[in-house]
């Protein structure tokens, strides 16, 4: 749609693919406070009218009867919620200077009203803490628009060839609610098919 886009990825094929798609590629690690300082001198004088942070990782697929190992929990923490606090002090003040949209990808999993079983408790946790950071966030940076966006169930590496939805189906829903985003929406979490789900 003629948009000029910076994209992050951690290693180099990955770079290679997002420079072959077309995009300014950034090397970035989000567990990483080193490589998230770097992103901000690489950006530095940039307005950003879309940021969207969308590094997260699951985890252990086990919920309540077992415990998970600290290595575990910290890994998923670290990704999912650390990371996304450490970016936001870098990220949100190019996009305030647009009036632009940040969005996180979060999880249905995050809601803590529709949760009925255990399984996944990390990652979960994780995103129910992301929520948190979003929320708060919006606070800080009136002049922009957060978001913490389900993606609904993807057919993905993350989830499975047994998703109920395609890459593109996710992807189309999520832009158009993105597109639709005003400024009273600040802080709100949404589904890719616009439903405002419970927190």
């Amino acid at each position: 749609d003629g948009w000029k886009v910076w994209a992050a990825a951690r290693d180099d094929a990955a770079l290679s693919e997002l420079r072959a798609a077309g995009a300014e590629a950034l090397k970035l690690d989000v567990a990483s406070a080193e490589s998230i300082a770097a992103l901000g001198w690489q950006l530095d004088g940039i307005k950003l009218d879309l940021a969207v942070y969308v590094a997260g990782v699951f985890g252990a697929k086990h919920g309540a009867l077992e415990a998970p190992t600290a290595q575990a929990f910290d890994q998923v923490m670290h990704t999912n919620v650390l990371g996304a606090m450490q970016v936001i002090p870098t990220v949100a003040p190019l996009v305030e200077s647009s009036k632009g949209r940040f969005v996180f990808i979060s999880s249905g999993m995050g809601s803590i009203a529709e949760t009925a079983s255990s399984g996944g408790w990390v990652y979960r946790t994780s995103k129910a803490a992301l929520n948190m950071v979003v929320k708060t966030a919006a606070a800080d940076y009136p002049q922009a628009m957060f978001l913490a966006l389900c993606p609904g169930w993807v057919q993905t590496d993350m989830g499975g060839p047994g998703a109920n939805i395609t890459p593109q189906q996710s992807v189309a829903g999520m832009r158009t609610v993105i597109a639709a985003l005003q400024p009273a929406d600040s802080g709100t979490y949404r589904g890719h098919d616009g439903r405002v789900i419970p927190w």
